[in-house]
């Protein structure tokens, strides 16, 4: 029989279970069931079984009765041991009472004798706090003193630095003088404050100072103008931060510039008249040794003026403009300092580069009186319409240089373009002189029809007029148009005198003239293209002359043929049946006239193409004759196709309307020729 091990509720030990199997059973699954539903995770479950693992608890019958007497008997002993720990707590609490107690008699004799100590020093506290407060007070006053000293006014030492004539113009002098300017600039603050009596007295000590130091400055740039050397690569920069300085007083910046420009300009004049006469050193080659070659001779003079241009204004450029926009900013500060002073002039934006280019035009204005009256000289001394062209042109490419290196405004532009009006009015009267020469002696063209010599002279002018104008600068949109005028002096007055010639002339020897003058002219205006207008123009009078010796030499083929007859009547005639049943009864028509003109044909088409060409063999371009002697064949075979055609009409209208006995001859066959025959023959 089985024992049951699991204690019953009421605690007692375990024993086995009486009554019947099945009750056995459920009371069994019931206590398992109630185990198992207890979960390990509650606290009090795993503390007891942490303190029965403690007690090395032996699962046996003993050990399982004395269990909770051991456990009874563990807790009192703890109990008593915590007793005894709280009793020796409270003795020691006692002693802490007691401490306290002391503490608190010991405080309060403490806050009395403080008390009476605070009511006798309460007086001296106060009067110290008031000294503590004076000398702060102090303290910022001279704090403030220190700091507006230092900030407004400049020691003896800086003043010197800045206003006496025997101290360097220096970095010490720069920085007395930015100080002076914040100085100037922050009194105006103070004068919006209680203190503007300082404010004014600062103001105007610190304007006197700094007119002093720009008149320092002043005097100092004109002292190193009169001894500077801008061919010198290291130009110094006190100089440079001088100008900078000086920009903010525009007056006597302009001063000081106005004598830069004359000490330059005396400079560069000399420098140029030297290069002219060779002074400028034993081995240099003067410029006027070439001149017997008027055009290299200009040519030198332009391109001495235009390198002294290019190194003053690289020498300009580091001294005003290389410092970046400083020279801008300074004179803007002067203007806006002294606005009165521009009441009534509109404010510009300064542009440093058109400055420098004002600068250097002003520095070139000897060299440019001096070109002027050289270059004058030669262009009246010279009768030579090509050499004056020449001279112009050359003069217009330096204008374009000049213009790019100086800009549109530059006064040598003013002078160039004097100078190139003046070479273009000796070239046109140079012109007009010769062309008045020829028309006093024009003659009548020459046997062969040739252009006259006049005009090949002009057209080798032309030739040489064209090289040099091609050479140019010109811009390419204005090129055709702006050669017109060259064109209307150096060839349509030659044009003009060889149309005077040939309209005096017989035909077609009128045109044959016209014709190779025109084909003259085109052929020396060819190969450029800026006269594509008037070769078109040249052309279209070539075809008037051409259609003019197409008619000649038509007239010629058929009054040479006697043909001529024939298609005037035939031309007046229509289509129609009636006109063409008159045709056989007209004169030219009758068998003896008929026969007539066909014999003259024939006689006439064995050589017609050689007379006809002999007629215009003097045309200098054989495709012309060739091409004016097939057009006026064509013409000669149509009316011939026409001749032809009423004819062989009329043949058919009488052969229909006449019996076979009495019907006349045929006037095809008094008149065989075929149209095929005679292109065959005209060919």
């Amino acid at each position: 029989m089985a024992a049951s091990y699991i204690p019953d509720r009421n605690g007692d030990a375990l024993s086995p279970v009486a009554g019947e199997p099945g009750g056995r059973s459920t009371a069994l699954s019931s206590r398992i069931t109630s185990i198992l539903a207890t979960s390990c995770a509650d606290l009090e479950i795993r503390n007891a079984l942490e303190t029965l693992d403690k007690q090395h608890f032996q699962n046996t019958q003993d050990s399982r009765r004395q269990l909770r007497l051991d456990l009874q008997q563990d807790v009192i002993q703890c109990n008593g041991e915590i007793i005894r720990d709280f009793g020796q707590v409270a003795e020691q609490l006692k002693r802490i009472g007691s401490v306290v107690s002391s503490l608190n008699s010991s405080c309060a004799h403490m806050r009395a004798q403080i008390e009476a100590a605070r009511r006798e020093a309460g007086p001296v506290l106060k009067d110290a706090d008031a000294m503590m407060a004076e000398r702060r007070h102090v303290e910022s006053k001279q704090q403030l003193l220190a700091a507006f000293r230092k900030h407004f006014v400049i020691s003896d030492e800086e003043a010197a630095a800045l206003t006496s004539s025997t101290e360097p113009v220096d970095d010490e002098f720069f920085r007395v003088l930015a100080k002076v300017k914040g100085i100037h600039r922050d009194s105006e603050v103070l004068l919006g404050t209680e203190n503007e009596r300082l404010g004014l007295e600062i103001l105007d000590q610190s304007s006197k100072q700094l007119n002093a130091a720009f008149q320092k400055v002043y005097r100092w740039i004109q002292k190193e103008f009169k001894h500077l050397d801008l061919e010198n690569p290291q130009i110094g920069s006190s100089i440079r931060r001088s100008l900078r300085a000086l920009a903010e007083r525009p007056a006597l910046f302009q001063s000081c510039m106005d004598f830069f420009v004359e000490a330059r300009e005396h400079t560069l004049s000399d420098a140029f008249h030297g290069a002219l006469t060779g002074a400028s050193g034993p081995n240099a080659k003067p410029i006027e040794f070439h001149s017997h070659d008027p055009l290299r001779y200009i040519g030198d003079m332009l391109a001495w003026a235009h390198s002294a241009t290019v190194s003053e204004r690289e020498a300009l450029e580091v001294l005003f403009v290389a410092e970046g926009d400083q020279l801008a900013k300074g004179i803007k500060a002067g203007i806006d300092s002294d606005p009165w002073s521009r009441e009534h002039v509109p404010e510009e934006t300064f542009d440093g580069r058109k400055a420098l280019n004002e600068l250097v035009s002003r520095d070139i204005a000897g060299v440019a009186r001096l070109l002027r009256q050289r270059t004058e000289q030669v262009i009246s001394c010279h009768e030579d319409a090509t050499l004056a062209y020449n001279i112009a042109n050359l003069i217009s490419f330096y204008s374009i240089t000049f213009q790019k290196l100086l800009g549109p405004d530059a006064s040598i532009l003013e002078t160039l373009a004097t100078l190139e009006a003046s070479a273009q009015r000796q070239f046109r009267a140079n012109m007009k002189d010769h062309i008045a020469s020829i028309r006093a002696d024009l003659t009548a063209a020459p046997a062969d029809l040739s252009p006259p010599e006049f005009l090949d002279e002009a057209l080798a002018t032309l030739k040489a007029l064209m090289k040099s104008y091609d050479t140019s600068l010109a811009a390419v949109d204005d090129r055709q148009d702006a050669f017109q005028s060259v064109l209307a002096e150096a060839l349509d007055p030659f044009m003009e005198a060889c149309e005077s010639i040939y309209k005096k002339m017989a035909k077609p020897s009128s045109d044959i003239f016209a014709i190779n003058c025109l084909l003259a002219a085109r052929e020396a205006l060819r190969p450029y293209s800026f006269t594509s207008d008037r070769i078109s123009e040249i052309d279209e009078i070539i075809e008037e002359h051409g259609t003019n010796l197409v008619d000649q030499q038509y007239h010629f083929l058929l009054t040479s043929s006697g043909l001529e007859a024939l298609v005037v009547e035939l031309s007046s005639l229509s289509d129609s049946t009636d006109d063409l049943r008159r045709i056989p009864a007209l004169e030219l028509f009758q068998e003896s006239s008929l026969i007539s003109i066909s014999q003259t044909l024939d006689d006439f088409l064995p050589s017609a193409i050689m007379d006809a060409t002999e007629n215009i063999r003097r045309l200098r371009t054989p495709r012309l004759i060739r091409e004016i002697t097939e057009a006026s064949a064509e013409r000669f075979c149509n009316d011939f196709d026409m001749v032809e055609r009423r004819l062989m009409a009329a043949d058919d209208l009488v052969q229909h309307g006449e019996d076979e006995e009495e019907m006349p001859p045929r006037l095809r066959d008094l008149f065989p020729r075929t149209s095929e025959e005679i292109r065959v023959l005209l060919s």
